[in-house]
């Protein structure tokens, strides 16, 4: 929180000032009061570290909403929304009035994006690496994706090289976004978001005020694309295993459902919304890319786009981008698994005693590893479905609602309807907001690692 209150003391802003140095001493005594407690056993366990894991998310979105708080920006329930929503890379808001907020607490909440990106507890064992040795587990919790992997055989070195990909990746934006014109602040809070695919931005109409600034938009959406392929390959590529990581399956797959995407939202903008097809492909590639990396970024208001065009939008918010990156959703590699378990079985159909296994990129998949795929999809359809029918107990209409819990789960941050570019979460009641989340929480924590620390089980055992 140093930083924010530094921005704070710059513009003068006393209430924020006052906010931050209050939750700093708060965070300071629960530290010093947590550091004192011993250590009841010297190694860290699965189930110890699932709790770690759950708990530390809720406790830490409780600590990152008192800035919201004291500084008198949001009400507890709207600042606990804000924090969950920037720790998760989600980028929904309840706030209206965006412009409003002190310079502060706007960076305070876009550098909740930057660090809730690969986790703060990854950032933690890169800063202590003492738990490296015992630290697997809570990376295994908590990385996106099927199946994570170590680069080295040290879980701390491992989070370093991670966020040395990340710190690159985050100057790279930053000096690119500067070079398009936009003042150091803006370009600071747009890396941010932007690095992290979540998604805050200094005003309530998003990018809308930037939408004729060709260089930044082009920008941005390539930013956006590059923060959704897998850092494992960027690893790869530094250590010059180019065919490897240009060979990746679902690198290939991720290119290729963009692309498409693209390409078909733009000829069906072409006409009917845009005079221009280039200016219809610059609107498409950085919406399509906004949604499928689920940064939430919007330039124009897309709810008011042909049907077919929010059909692949909505479409592409359960796709969401490459395993392994800071993006939310289902990931491409898990509907390749399922593609390929779907393809099988079809097979079967013909040849009943055929064995075939699920092979993706040259590697045959574990059982374990399909089994858990399989089961990913149809527990996130349940959720959906279960978490679009309480949020239709709030009275909106049945596009915003499933919209809502698309935007929240997925982490995507922007949906359709009253959630859509131009409208905010603010209309929600409390309960609504707390519901919304655990969604954000649940979808960031990749659905196992949170239910399986609620289920009696796991506290029976």
């Amino acid at each position: 929180m140093v930083f924010p209150l530094g921005i704070s003391l710059y513009y003068q802003e006393r209430s924020a000032v006052i906010g931050f140095l209050l939750s700093m001493g708060i965070l300071g005594l629960t530290g010093l009061f947590l550091s004192n407690i011993p250590s009841s056993s010297p190694r860290l366990k699965a189930r110890e570290a699932i709790l770690i894991v759950t708990i530390g998310w809720v406790v830490v979105s409780f600590f990152a909403a008192l800035p919201f708080v004291l500084s008198g920006s949001a009400f507890l329930v709207d600042a606990f929304f804000e924090a969950v929503s920037g720790l998760t890379t989600t980028g929904a808001s309840v706030l209206r009035d965006v412009e409003g907020l002190p310079k502060g607490v706007l960076f305070w909440r876009s550098l909740l994006h930057w660090l809730g990106g690969m986790g703060i507890l990854v950032l933690t064992l890169a800063i202590l690496p003492i738990l490296g040795v015992v630290g697997f587990q809570v990376f295994k919790a908590e990385s996106p994706g099927p199946s994570p992997d170590k680069f080295t055989p040290r879980i701390a070195a491992t989070s370093k090289i991670l966020y040395t990909i990340y710190g690159v990746l985050t100057a790279a934006i930053l000096l690119g976004v500067r070079a398009a014109g936009v003042p150091w602040f803006e370009s600071f809070v747009l890396a941010f978001g932007t690095v992290s695919t979540g998604g805050f931005g200094l005003y309530s109409d998003s990018l809308a005020r930037w939408s004729a600034n060709s260089p930044l938009i082009v920008l941005l959406a390539a930013a956006m694309f590059l923060a959704g392929v897998n850092f494992s390959l960027y690893y790869d590529l530094a250590k010059g295993r180019w065919r490897q990581a240009l060979g990746n399956a679902e690198l290939r797959w991720y290119v290729a459902i963009m692309a498409l995407s693209v390409l078909t939202v733009a000829l069906n903008l072409y006409g009917p919304v845009y005079g221009s097809i280039g200016e219809a492909l610059k609107q498409a590639w950085f919406q399509v890319g906004s949604v499928m990396t689920t940064t939430g970024y919007s330039t124009v208001d897309f709810d008011l786009w042909p049907s077919f065009s929010k059909g692949i939008l909505f479409t592409l918010m359960f796709v969401g981008a490459s395993a392994g990156s800071t993006s939310g959703s289902v990931k491409v590699v898990r509907l390749l698994v399922a593609a390929k378990v779907v393809k099988r079985e079809l097979s079967r159909v013909l040849h009943p005693r055929a064995a075939k296994p699920v092979v993706i990129g040259g590697r045959v998949m574990p059982p374990e590893v399909v089994q858990g795929v399989v089961g990913f999809l149809l527990l996130y359809a349940a959720v959906f479905a279960l978490g679009f029918l309480v949020i239709s107990l709030e009275g909106l209409d049945l596009l915003s609602s499933m919209g809502a819990v698309a935007a929240t789960l997925g982490n995507v941050g922007v949906g359709l309807g009253a959630v859509g570019p131009r409208g905010s979460f603010a209309s929600f009641s409390s309960p609504g907001k707390l519901f919304l989340s655990f969604l954000m929480l649940l979808g960031r924590l990749e659905l196992f690692t949170m239910l399986a620390a609620l289920s009696p089980r796991f506290w029976r055992e």
